[in-house]
């Protein structure tokens, strides 16, 4: 579990995100939208409705982060014949940007949008994004990076694609130009299956970097990321979609809307509950009617003369607890009954000689 003495909280927007604070939900959109202003838009609403600190797009403009020969991943595309026309297809134009910024803040969201080139960064930035979040096959482009870190906004990595060393350069270059920093447990696999979510991580990079850490989460369940928060992340990134049936690369990854709204709740339950430690002696005292109604104690279990010493088989235990408690069955073996009780009848203390 995380150790949160020594983290100081960073400020995104006017979130406090960090150990005692609430998880800073992120909600991914990615490439979901297709090239879709209005899909954007209809995105800001939904995550807004789930109950999302942020919604989070990507800024690609393909002649300045791209070469007409990348290759694909996997060729999801039947409509685009090069990774750098799907790139282009993807691109929007400053004042749409800016009319999404806009309308995340008119639903009470944090704007956030990856950049992949310096072009981009000076867009979002001129559109007033509050921080960056570094998608994990960029955390290594330090000249990108130091250009984001310098305008002072909260560098959020993405861990994914990097070493320890390669995260070691990326927090000392972010911390040299000043700027509050994050970290993202991220596993580069879409789908991401359990045994490699890596949530033992999250521990130790906010040892080793003292800030506070997430989970960006690609598992296309609510389970991940319940348990980073119950492990103390203070951030986390879930890819959302209309429909895990929808056309796009990330939607076997992804969250609907339900589920986020599920994720979330779950998330505020569970900090909930860590926030209310309980005290289990002062719990049991205050459920001492309870536990009278509940427990059981020593009854007769046939009738029984006065003088009778009490074996076992004269014994019995029920409710409610108001007598001799059951727990003290073993000590009465063998006790003299001072006055004679009847079938079901409690014995009490002052029954025995």
């Amino acid at each position: 579990m995380v150790n949160p003495v020594q983290i100081s909280p960073i400020q995104i927007a006017d979130r406090a995100v960090g150990p005692g604070h609430p998880c800073f939900v992120i909600a991914e959109i990615g490439q979901a939208h297709d090239g879709s202003l209005g899909a954007c838009h209809a995105y800001v609403d939904a995550a807004a409705k789930a109950g999302a600190d942020a919604i989070k797009f990507q800024t690609h403009i393909a002649s300045e982060e791209s070469s007409p020969d990348e290759p694909w991943r996997v060729k999801f595309s039947p409509q685009d014949d090069t990774r750098y026309e799907y790139w282009q297809r993807m691109e929007l134009t400053p004042e749409q940007w800016a009319g999404l910024a806009n309308h995340a803040q008119e639903r009470g969201l944090v704007f956030l949008s990856s950049a992949f080139s310096f072009k981009a960064v000076e867009l979002l930035d001129e559109i007033g994004m509050a921080a960056w979040k570094v998608a994990s096959g960029e955390t290594t482009t330090l000249p990108l990076l130091r250009h984001m870190a310098q305008t002072g906004k909260p560098v959020l990595l993405s861990s994914g694609m990097s070493t320890w060393d390669e995260l070691d350069t990326a927090a000392a270059l972010v911390r040299g130009c000043e700027a509050p920093l994050a970290i993202f447990q991220t596993t580069t696999s879409y789908p991401c299956p359990p045994t490699k979510l890596g949530l033992n991580v999250l521990a130790e990079m906010a040892s080793r970097y003292d800030c506070p850490v997430g989970l960006s989460d690609h598992s296309a369940t609510i389970y991940a990321g319940l348990a980073a928060v119950a492990l103390g992340a203070s951030l986390l990134e879930v890819h959302l979609t209309f429909s895990r049936d929808s056309f796009g690369p990330d939607t076997s990854s992804s969250l609907t809307p339900p589920e986020l709204r599920q994720l979330i709740e779950g998330i505020r339950f569970t900090e909930t509950a860590l926030a209310h430690p309980v005290d289990k002696e002062v719990m049991a005292t205050e459920l001492a009617e309870l536990r009278s109604i509940f427990g059981k104690s020593l009854v007769a279990a046939r009738d029984l003369a006065a003088g009778a010493v009490l074996s076992a088989a004269d014994l019995a235990l029920k409710k409610p607890a108001t007598g001799i408690p059951a727990a003290n069955f073993d000590a009465v073996i063998g006790r003299t009954l001072a006055r004679g009780v009847v079938h079901n009848q409690q014995i009490l203390e002052d029954d025995l000689v």
